[in-house]
C-alpha cells in the first residue's frame, strides 16, 4: 500500500527513473539477494517501505515473524545503502515505536521513555531498531539516512485480511460482508473507546517525498493527520461508507491495544506540510479500492 502510494506520488512529482521490485523479485531477507539488487541498480535515493505488517492478532500470534522478519529487511537495506553510496534514505517505522502511556499528543522526544503496548512491542521493537540503525550510520559514517513515524495509515492497496488486517480495513471488510449477507449486526473487536489517528496513504506518500527533499536530521519525525477519533466513532463511519445499517456489537473479550494514540506533527506541519485528505473521503477511496478488488 505504502509503496505503491509513494511510487505515484514519485511520478506526480515529475520523477521518472524510478527503480522498485516486487516481494517475488527481491528476497529481502536474503542478504545476497539485496546486495545483488543494490550492485545492479546503483539507486541514489531510497525509500523503505518494506515490511511485515498486521494488526493486533497477528502480532500477538506472531511475534517472532513481527520481530525477526523486520529486523532483516531492514538491516539488509539500509545496510546496502551505505555500501553503495545512496545519498539519502527513507526510513518508515511507526507510532506503535512510542510507550503505551505516552502524553498525548505524542512527541519524538517521548521514544524509549516508557514500556511499549504488550500486543505490539515485536514489531515497535524491530522498528526501533531500524531508527536506531539510521543513526548509526549518520553518526559513524555521515550517512544521510533519515527516519519517518506514520500513524495508523489506511487506503489504495490496503490489506483486508480477515484476521491479519489493521483495523479500518477490517472494518471495511467486516460491514461489507454484512451488508452483502444481509446480516442484522456486525461484530467488532474490544470496546470501542481507544483513540487512534489515521491517516490515507496518499498524503503519507506525499509526505515522504516532501521529508526526502526537506528533512535530514538524525532525530525521527511524525506524520500524521493531526487528529485523533474513539474506534467506536471510527466504526460508525466506516458503516456509514460502506452502508451497513444493522447494528455494532463489541465483543470486549478480545484486547482493545493501546488507549490512545495521537502523535505530534507540529515538526513537520512546521516545514510546510499538512494532510490534505478527510477521513470520509479518504475511506470512501479505499472502499472503492476494495470492491474493485474483491468483487461480491
Amino acid at each position: 500500500m505504502v509503496g505503491g502510494a509513494i511510487w505515484r506520488r514519485l511520478i506526480e512529482s515529475g520523477f521518472s527513473n524510478l527503480i522498485g521490485r516486487t516481494r517475488a523479485e527481491v528476497d529481502l531477507q536474503d542478504w545476497s539477494a539485496v546486495r545483488r539488487f543494490y550492485e545492479e541498480t546503483r539507486p541514489e535515493y531510497v525509500f523503505i517501505a518494506a515490511a511485515k505488517v498486521g494488526g493486533i492478532l497477528a502480532n500477538y500470534t506472531f511475534p517472532v515473524d513481527f520481530l525477526y522478519e523486520n529486523l532483516q529487511i531492514q538491516n539488509h537495506l539500509i545496510r546496502g545503502a551505505h555500501e553503495f553510496g545512496v545519498k539519502k534514505l527513507l526510513f518508515l517505522g511507526s507510532s506503535c515505536i512510542y510507550p503505551r502511556e505516552a502524553t498525548q499528543p505524542i512527541l519524538e522526544s517521548a521514544l524509549l521513555t516508557g514500556p511499549l503496548e504488550s500486543t505490539n512491542e515485536w514489531y515497535a521493537i524491530a522498528k526501533i531498531a531500524g531508527i536506531k540503525l539510521c543513526q548509526a550510520y549518520r553518526k559513524q559514517y555521515g550517512a544521510r539516512f533519515i527516519s519517518v513515524m506514520p500513524c495508523n495509515l489506511y487506503g489504495i492497496g490496503d490489506n483486508y485480511h480477515p484476521t491479519h488486517s489493521h483495523v479500518l480495513p477490517a472494518f471495511i471488510r467486516r460491514f461489507h460482508e454484512a451488508k452483502r449477507d444481509g446480516l442484522g449486526s456486525a461484530t467488532c473487536w474490544g470496546s470501542g473507546t481507544p483513540r487512534r489517528e489515521f491517516l490515507f496513504s496518499e498524503d503519507l506518500a506525499e509526505a515522504c517525498v516532501f521529508l526526502m527533499e526537506h528533512y535530514d536530521d538524525a532525530a525521527p519525525i511524525n506524520v500524521g493527520a493531526g487528529v485523533d477519533r474513539t474506534i467506536r466513532e471510527l466504526a460508525e463511519t466506516v458503516r456509514g461508507v460502506v452502508g451497513f445499517e444493522g447494528e455494532i456489537l463489541w465483543d470486549r473479550s478480545k484486547p482493545d491495544g493501546t488507549p490512545a494514540k495521537r502523535i505530534d506533527i507540529s515538526r513537520i506541519t512546521s516545514l510546510g506540510w499538512a494532510p490534505r485528505t478527510g477521513l470520509v473521503d479518504g475511506i470512501a477511496r479505499a472502499y472503492a479500492d476494495f470492491m474493485e478488488r474483491n468483487r461480491g
